[in-house]
């Protein structure tokens, strides 16, 4: 080096030992020059290749880019100045050495490369260069050693020397600091860069790179957070990156290209075998064992792979960033224990001291910002990974077969979507910590816990969703107990399991703390003991505690790492199980080739449910011609059903072929109404043609029922259609099948939801020869007998086969079954009837001030008492007619006599919006939620928590005091004295430590458990006493969200953050106590910091809950409209509509990620500013260190900079614990909330209960009796009086919202009485227990609601029966054959919410409930809606024979049913209009003519 420069490299006195320190000239000219050089050749191949991919359109010439272009110019010719200089001084014989050469030369070259990367990065559409930014740095961080050394040698000799290579270097100088301020700031965005149509796109995209570096950009919404609470519309437009559309795409595309690989290897294996499946389809075992070996090499797809493979580069770079932080840990530590020795070293300068300080700050300053990277690649990683998997669990679940659908419940996948997906996100934080340490121990047992709990969880979910859905019921027949006991008993398991998994928690909280710290003692003890020589002294003993710190948090996390690892790879089991359901066979159904004029053909198909079930259709051959009308006739479950879903490609078609040709449209028989208006439920996606629209509400007799909706066609239907009665949900339906005008229609039975006339106004209208649909191919499935004479084609269905077809006349003529069943009827319904219908009587609803509802699967914010109030005030919601859901309301009213036509009231704001959206609250959470959580785990246990923390902390700090003081022991002939007493002290502090985390986490645990315990409870009695009404209002989603999502939280997320919490807070406050202890000056810079950090952390909060707020109000409807969509899969599938499903899947999804991004980097942002007050505190303690050393000794600033070098953890931890227990908290409320609905009256009465044989009469008693749903509301039953003899049979009718319903609903005191009383029998039945008055009557409802579980559990919960009596009431109710049939008999297993058995046949479960409890009075909502006739007289004739002594109450719609009972009753507007003989009535020429005339029976 001497010859290169002409003198000497290095000089330490002149450069470390002195108090002026300067450096060699010549290590000025090299190394410091060559330093940026170095730095930008070697970034140049990654930064390149990196441009290369990445275009973004190229940027205009700016005026900032010329002047940074003509600077480089400049740069470069000052450096290429020295050079030619040099060449001068060479031709004038003066020769220069060679290093004047080559550094002139290297630093022009660099320059001018620097100056060329400025236009080729414009014109790839960089905006902010972050390698130029950090070339320039380097440069300039570079230059001024020699700056500073040009300006002291010059004061020093008075005069300078080398005037131009002098001269130059200034000019360089303030060059490149003219570049690096220039750099700093962006250029415009690029042109023709993918425009940006948003109107509120994310400035991250267009920010520069220290705006990125430190999350600034952010800036602007945090401010805006904090001065007002953050909407919907302040949030930024996704990035393009982020969104489903290009996320799911790729996946997609990976997953596929993943199938098609197994696919190929598994075509090959099936090759060897195929032979053998063919001949012998029975054969013997050695077959079936072939078949078994050959499957274990067929790999399944690997969900995992096309995760990688899509993910994976992404998630690489943020890994990259965190090995760079990695090793920069490593550094502090390392300047602690030059700073240690600094202190003991009295005579070294003082600037080292500064150096070191300065040096610690900037480690600390760029391992923050290192790992801010990290983690928002990591993290929207994770974001992208859930839209990803969302995107593609919602495309399958559209795709999949009904057999597939059967095995995973709609609650199992939307907790795919919602749990499981998130499971994914979570994980990807922590991921890269793994690297850290293997633990197989704890894989094994958190894989045992992780399987059982969601087990759990998921049945426990289920229930609770069937109990609310079938609320009215259980209440209905009193089989509340029965249920609550079974939610309990799952609810045991859960805890039981929880229990388990916070005892191994405790035990790991246990060994993970103790670790770093006997590490730490075994390390000092061993090093002492070893030979009397070895001195701890404080370098050694901080230096090596400031690692074991360090290794403190990996080590903490991995056992949590591992636990998400675990449960991750359980849902991707799940989530991979799902995708890899049978799909639907696109082709199995032919759309193009058909026989010409035919527009259905069917040829020897045979259809089952699923590949493994027995056929249900069997042998079918039928054609239909273009343009006929087709019925399609039969008896309960004979599969009629099932053969308009095999032409419609639901089911699995085993045989034959299948021809349909032209577009669909499907009627399904139980309604499928999105929650949406009512136009765009009928529009379904069209485009919106005036004239159409009102045809069609014409023709299904819609026009009046618009008339009372409050919102007329802009009325928003609630979830499930809840706000419209049965018979107009079917209408609807109807009506968007009759608008899409498509060519071929299948109607499954649309005219049984609604009144006999209404149904013969939509035949004649729109399915008749004369409708709307005439010259369209229609298929009519079918009880009604009316209108079978007018249809070309009749098909006659008998247990899945077709026993004969043709047209009416042909089937009367061939004198087979079919004739002999209509002999039975034609004679109930007069078919000649043929005089107009009055439109005004029909079903009309005046729906004033329904309440449409709407599922809130994952809502998270409570709605407060005052809302709530206010809420229920709005709302007037009534009981149920008609229709599926138990939960129905509608506001019924009578509608005036026959009123002439006059104009449409002016509408109460067009488009009133009847889904009352759960509040998100704004502001702070108030302090007596955490009071309550406390008081749920026991205030004496709370308190001993925060006790034993104290404990712990002083028992921590005691250790390293002591062991500041040991280090400090003086030092005698080479040993030091007392050693074995220092480690035994040190380790009894330890280990006490130690022992008191372990207690302490297990205590909390324990509350934990227990708070969880009661809260349920608590909830869960309260939900079984409360008021029907209370359902009516509110949305199941809503509910069910407090039983799973809150209850989630409070079992398994508050615990472990409040313990991350105390935590963190007593770390935090231990720091700063021995800080100050250690160096009192540093009680000043204190109160600044802890501005700082306290205004940073309001900002943060404030933001970041308003996010996380809107995030899940926002995620609420990703779910409904899932459940939503699985429901209504084969609709969409029918209409074609599957594309915009999934479009407006995405979008929702999208929503939602909108507010989690802004999430997300709220916490990058705060992590780098409160980072840097924690680089702050380590700045002054190591500072104060510095001006105090003589004052102080070398234990003391070891203890205060080992303590500040890990409070940048603690604090950021606290700022994210806050913030998340606030967040989560909140839970509490919500529960506590619904804990404190008001009850209905209690169960039984001490000392009040009837006789046992009570009611022995059945005698019933209305006294002046009126009832309103709920106060505020009109009354709907005004002063009754009248009287039933025991053994009467009474028929109630009158007009739709006469109170029919209502009768029954207050005889069960579902509504309690406004004035007047009941007495059954002479007893007051307001004044004994609830159970005791509603076990004793007997209800067969409206909808037969059945609960998922066998059939012996849907028939008597409490096990009461003998197996005897249970099969006489299945015989009674003509289900005994289907029953035997099944091969677990009276163990069948009913599917959720009974979709196993046809409408019919859980009407006939319904009827058998009735006949086990067989009790004095029975009261009959006329059920018989869905039932052929057949099935409807059989179900009349066991009620005329088994409750012949009993007093049956019947509400008909049918009139023949009570034209043979003893008195009908008939209500209008809530008074007793007629009440006589049926034949009297009759001759009385009243109302109850009006309606037997309307229905030919008079």
């Amino acid at each position: 080096m001497e010859a290169f420069c002409g003198s000497r490299f290095w000089d330490s006195n002149l450069t470390i030992h002195t108090d002026n320190p300067d450096l060699t000239p010549c290590f000025q000219n090299t190394i410091l020059a060559w330093i940026p050089s170095i730095y930008l050749w070697s970034a140049l191949p990654f930064y390149l290749l990196y441009l290369k991919h990445n275009k973004r359109g190229y940027i205009v010439l700016s005026v900032l880019s010329r002047f940074k272009t003509l600077f480089g110019v400049l740069l470069w010719a000052v450096s290429w100045a020295d050079l030619f200089y040099s060449f001068h001084e060479l031709l004038r014989n003066r020769t220069p050495p060679p290093v004047y050469f080559v550094t002139p030369l290297v630093v022009g070259i660099t320059v001018l490369l620097a100056t060329l990367l400025i236009q080729y990065e414009r014109l790839r559409g960089v905006q902010s260069s972050g390698v130029l930014i950090i070339f320039w740095f380097l440069s300039v961080l570079c230059a001024v050693g020699p700056f500073r050394s040009k300006i002291m040698s010059t004061t020093a000799q008075g005069h300078v020397n080398e005037r131009f290579r002098f001269t130059t270097f200034y000019i360089y100088f303030a060059l490149i600091i003219v570049e690096l301020i220039l750099s700093c700031f962006k250029e415009k965005p690029p042109f023709f860069s993918p425009v940006n149509t948003d109107t509120n796109p994310c400035p991250e995209l267009n920010s520069g790179f220290l705006s990125r570096l430190t999350f600034w950009w952010f800036t602007s919404m945090a401010i805006h957070g904090y001065k007002k609470p953050l909407e919907e519309k302040d949030l930024w437009a996704l990035n393009e990156d982020d969104t489903s559309k290009t996320i799911v795409q790729q996946l997609s595309k990976e997953w596929d290209r993943e199938k098609a690989e197994c696919k190929q290897k598994e075509d090959v294996t099936y090759m060897k075998k195929s032979n053998h499946m063919l001949n012998h389809v029975d054969d013997g075992p050695e077959e079936a064992e072939v078949l078994i070996r050959d499957k274990k090499h067929n790999r399944k797809p690997s969900f995992l792979k096309a995760l990688l493979r899509t993910f994976g580069p992404y998630f690489l770079i943020g890994s990259f960033f965190k090995l760079i932080q990695d090793l920069l840990t490593f550094v502090n530590p390392q300047l602690l224990s030059v700073l240690i020795g600094f202190i003991k070293n009295k005579d070294a300068p003082a600037w080292w001291g500064f150096l070191i300080a300065a040096l610690m700050f900037v480690c600390a300053v760029l391992q923050t910002l290192v790992l801010h990277q990290h983690f928002q690649y990591c993290i929207v990683t994770g974001m992208r990974l859930r839209t990803g998997i969302t995107g593609v669990i919602y495309r399958k679940s559209l795709a999949i077969t009904n057999s597939a659908k059967r095995s995973s419940t709609i609650g199992e996948i939307v907790n795919l979507m919602s749990v499981d997906a998130q499971r994914f996100t979570d994980l990807m934080t922590f991921l890269n910590m793994l690297w850290s340490a293997p633990l197989q121990i704890f894989l094994a047992l958190y894989f045992l816990w992780q399987v059982e709990q969601m087990r759990y969880k998921d049945s426990r979910i289920k229930l609770m969703n069937e109990i609310l859905g079938g609320i009215k019921v259980l209440k209905l027949y009193a089989w509340e107990p029965s249920f609550s006991e079974k939610v309990l008993e799952i609810r045991k398991n859960e805890l039981q399991v929880l229990k388990k998994s916070a005892y191994l928690n405790s035990l790991s909280t246990f060994a993970w703390i103790s670790a770093p710290f006997l590490v730490a003692l075994t390390t000092f003890a061993v090093y002492v003991s070893v030979d009397e020589k070895n001195i701890l002294d404080a370098e050694k003993a901080f230096v090596s505690l400031s690692l074991f710190n360090i290794l403190k948090f990996p080590l903490n996390m991995l056992p949590q790492v591992i636990s998400n690892i675990a449960q991750t790879s359980v849902s991707l089991k799940r989530i991979q199980h799902f995708l890899s359901h049978d799909e639907l066979d696109p082709n199995c159904v032919e759309t193009k080739v058909i026989a010409p004029g035919n527009a259905i053909s069917v040829t020897n198909a045979t259809f089952s449910w699923g590949k493994e079930l027995k056929p249900s259709l069997k042998d079918i051959n039928m054609l239909v011609p273009s343009g006929s009308l087709v019925a399609i006739v039969g008896q309960v479950g004979c599969g009629k059903s099932s053969l308009v879903s095999a032409l419609l490609g639901e089911m699995e078609k085993l045989e034959g072929e299948v021809a349909v040709k032209g577009s669909v449209a499907y009627v399904p028989q139980q309604a499928w109404i999105q929650n949406a208006t009512l136009k765009d439920n009928i529009l379904f996606g069209q485009a919106p043609n005036e004239e159409k629209y009102q045809n069609t509400l014409e023709a299904c007799a819609l026009k009046t029922d618009l008339e009372v909706l409050p919102g007329g066609d802009q009325t928003e239907i609630g979830e499930k259609g809840i706000n419209l009665s049965g018979g107009q949900r079917q209408r609807v339906s109807l009506a968007r099948a009759v608008y899409s005008g498509s060519d071929i229609y299948l109607l499954d039975d649309p005219l049984s939801a609604v009144d006999s006339h209404v149904a013969k106004h939509i035949f004649d209208k729109v399915i008749g020869p004369d409708g709307v649909l005439k010259g369209k191919t229609r298929i009519l499935v079918t009880h009604g007998i009316s209108f079978l004479p007018q249809v070309d084609h009749i098909v006659v269905l008998v247990d899945g086969k077709i026993s004969e077809m043709g047209s009416y006349q042909d089937l009367l003529k061939q004198n087979k079954a079919f004739a002999e069943f209509l002999r039975n009827y034609a004679l109930d319904e007069d078919i000649e009837e043929d005089e107009p219908t009055m439109l005004e009587e029909e079903e009309v609803l005046l729906a004033e001030d329904t309440l449409s509802i709407h599922t809130d699967l994952a809502d998270n914010e409570p709605v407060t008492n005052e809302v709530r109030k206010q809420f229920l005030r709005q709302l007037s919601v009534v009981s149920s007619e008609g229709g599926e859901c138990p939960n129905k309301m509608s506001t019924k009213r009578r509608v005036c006599e026959k009123k002439p036509a006059e104009p449409p009231l002016p509408r109460k704001n067009a488009n009133e919006k009847l889904i009352q959206t759960e509040t998100t609250e704004t502001g702070t959470v108030k302090l007596s939620v955490f009071w309550q959580y406390m008081k749920a785990v026991s205030p004496v246990l709370s308190l001993a928590i925060c006790f034993l923390y104290c404990c712990q902390n002083a028992a921590a700090i005691g250790a390293n005091v002591w062991l500041s003081d040991w280090t400090n022991e003086p030092v005698i002939n080479g040993t030091q004295h007392n050693t074995t007493m220092r480690i035994g002290v040190y380790a009894a502090l330890g280990l006490l430590q130690g022992l008191i985390v372990l207690i302490c986490s297990f205590t909390l645990a324990m509350g934990g458990i227990n708070a969880a315990r009661t809260l349920h409870a608590a909830l869960l009695e309260n939900k079984f006493h409360t008021p029907q009404s209370f359902y009516d209002t509110t949305p199941t989603g809503r509910i069910i969200n407090r039983f799973s999502k809150d209850i989630y939280v409070i079992d398994e997320v508050i615990p472990p953050t409040i313990l991350m919490f105390l935590g963190t807070f007593f770390t935090s406050v231990s720091t700063m106590i021995v800080i100050i202890a250690s160096t009192p000056l540093f009680a000043v810079v204190i109160v600044p910091l802890a501005i700082l950090y306290f205004f940073v952390q309001r900002f943060y909060v404030a933001t970041s809950r308003q996010l996380k707020r809107l995030e899940s109000v926002s995620r609420s409807p990703i779910y409904s409209h899932f459940s939503e969509t699985v429901s209504g899969a084969s609709v969409i599938r029918a209409y074609r509509r599957v594309k915009a499903f999934v479009d407006i899947s995405d979008l929702k999804v999208d929503e939602n990620q909108k507010s989690y991004y802004p999430g997300i980097v709220s916490n990058r942002w705060l992590g780098i500013r409160v980072e840097f007050v924690g680089n702050c505190i380590v700045l002054f303690a190591a500072l104060f260190a510095v001006i105090g050393r003589n004052s102080l000794n070398a234990g003391l600033v070891g203890l205060s900079v080992s303590y500040a070098l890990q409070v940048t953890l603690s604090l950021n931890w606290m700022v994210r614990m806050t913030s998340e227990l606030e967040t989560n908290i909140v839970a509490v409320e919500r529960i506590k909330e619904y804990s404190e609905t008001e009850t209905e009256a209690p169960w039984t009465i001490e000392g009040k209960s009837p006789p046992e044989d009570w009611p022995s009469k059945g005698e019933l008693e209305f006294v002046n009796y009126s009832v309103r749903y709920r106060k505020g509301l009109d009354l709907v039953l005004k002063g009754l009086n009248l009287q039933v003899h025991g053994g009467e049979k009474i028929g109630i009718v009158g007009r739709t919202g006469a109170g029919k319903s209502s009768m029954t609903l207050c005889l069960f005191r579902i509504l309690e009485a406004a004035k007047g009383e009941i007495k059954i029998d002479g007893v007051k039945i307001s004044e004994i227990g609830l159970h005791d008055l509603r076990s004793r009557l007997t209800i067969i409802p409206q909808d037969p609601v059945l609960f998922s579980g066998t059939l012996r559990m849907n028939l008597d919960p409490f096990n009461k029966y003998s197996d005897e009596e249970i099969w006489k009431a299945l015989e009674l109710s003509h289900l005994k054959r289907f029953v035997s049939s099944q091969p677990s008999m009276l163990d069948y297993e009913c599917s959720e919410g009974g979709e196993n058995l046809s409408v019919g046949q859980r009407q006939l479960v319904c009827l058998a409930r009735a006949l086990l409890r067989k009790t004095r009075i029975l009261i009959l909502d006329e059920a018989t809606a869905a039932i052929d006739l057949e099935t409807d007289d059989l179900i009349q004739m066991t009620i005329r024979t088994q409750f012949e002594d009993c007093t049956v109450l019947t509400i008909a719609h049918r009139l023949n049913t009570i034209m043979d009972y003893t008195r009908v009753l008939v209500l209008d507007n809530g008074t007793i209009a007629e009440f006589d003989t049926p034949a009297n009535l009759i001759a009385a020429k009243g109302i109850f003519y009006g309606m037997a005339k309307d229905a030919g029976l008079a």
